[in-house]
C-alpha cells in the first residue's frame, strides 16, 4: 500500500510541476504566476521530484516482488 501512495503522489507532483512550468512559460495563462519564470524553474523542480519518487515506487515494488 505505501508504494501505491508513493507513486499517487508522484503522478500529482508530476502533474502540478508541469502545469506550474506551462505557467511559468505563457503557455498556461489566467494565473499570477503566468509569464513567470521562476515558476518554470519550481515546475521543474517539482516535476523531477515526482520522477524521483515514481522511480522510487518502482524499484521499492521490484524489490518486494523478487523476494
Amino acid at each position: 500500500m505505501r508504494v501505491w501512495g508513493s507513486v499517487g503522489i508522484g503522478v500529482l507532483l508530476v502533474l502540478l510541476g508541469g502545469l506550474w512550468s506551462l505557467q511559468g512559460v505563457g503557455i498556461v495563462g489566467g494565473s499570477v504566476m503566468s509569464g513567470d519564470r521562476l515558476w518554470l524553474f519550481i515546475g521543474v523542480v517539482v516535476v523531477l521530484a515526482g520522477l524521483g519518487l515514481l522511480l522510487s515506487a518502482a524499484r521499492a515494488r521490484h524489490r518486494g516482488s523478487a523476494g
